[in-house]
C-alpha cells in the first residue's frame, strides 16, 4: 500500500509541476515571459487554474496518507513508553575495603 501511494504521490507531483509551468506568467520577473503562454485565452486559464487546484488537493491528501502510514509502521522509541526496571530487593552491604598493599619497589 505504501509503495502504491508513493508512486501516485510522485505522479501527482510531476503533473502539478507541469500544469504550473503551462500557466501564463502574470507579471513581475522583469517582463520576462509576459507574452502569451502555451495556452492563451480565458477558458484555458480557468481550466489550468482548476486543474492546479484539484492536483494540489490530491497532493495534500496523498501527503497526509503517507504520513499516517509511516506513523503506523514506526515503533515507539520514546523512553516514556518503556517499562520501568524493577528496584533491587533490599539494601546491599557496603563493599569491603581492600587489604594493605605492598610498598611499591623498583
Amino acid at each position: 500500500m505504501l509503495n502504491v501511494l508513493l508512486v501516485i504521490h510522485l505522479l501527482i507531483a510531476l503533473a502539478l509541476v507541469a500544469v504550473i509551468l503551462l500557466q501564463r506568467s502574470e507579471g513581475g520577473a522583469l517582463g520576462i515571459g509576459g507574452g502569451g503562454g502555451v495556452m492563451s485565452g480565458r477558458a484555458a486559464g480557468n481550466l489550468l487554474t482548476r486543474t492546479t487546484a484539484i492536483l494540489a488537493t490530491i497532493f495534500f491528501v496523498t501527503s497526509l496518507g503517507l504520513a499516517l502510514i509511516a506513523n503506523s509502521r514506526s515503533q515507539s522509541s520514546s523512553i516514556m513508553d518503556q517499562p520501568v526496571p524493577a528496584a533491587p530487593a533490599g539494601p546491599t552491604a557496603p563493599a569491603q575495603p581492600a587489604g594493605p598493599t605492598a610498598p611499591f619497589s623498583r
